[in-house]
């Protein structure tokens, strides 16, 4: 990343506080909710909240951009290409996903999860075949 590209991307952030209980979640795909609280998540740059039920995996699918994202709380797997025992990760955890990476993302305790992502670009979901 260029300088000039590092400095267009700190005058886009701007002072902003988005306090917990005025997040905006809404139902991307039953029962999968997001709060984007800053930027667009369609067309990115974007930072967004995601929650999931306990017990809860998405089916194996793809992104056309890629994303990072922190676990807040729960315990998540994020299984890559069919992989059978990923590590679980628990509030602090980082993990990232490449652009195309078939993947799954799962919340695996009793108790619901919450995690940040962000990216760069927009966020999309395809369901592998």
């Amino acid at each position: 990343m260029s300088l000039a590209s590092i400095a267009q991307a700190e005058s886009a952030v701007e002072n902003k506080i988005v306090p917990e209980d005025q997040r905006a979640f809404f139902t991307v795909s039953d029962p999968i909710q997001f709060a984007v609280v800053t930027g667009d998540l369609q067309k990115g740059p974007q930072g967004t909240f995601g929650r999931f039920p306990g017990d809860f995996i998405t089916p194996m699918h793809t992104h056309s951009h890629a994303y990072e994202a922190i676990v807040i709380s729960g315990r998540m797997t994020n299984p890559f290409d069919g992989e059978e025992n990923p590590p679980v990760m628990g509030p602090g955890s980082f993990w990232s996903v490449a652009a195309g990476a078939e993947h799954a993302t799962a919340c695996v305790s009793e108790e619901p999860c919450e995690f940040f992502m962000f990216a760069s670009d927009g966020f999309d979901f395809e369901v592998a075949e």
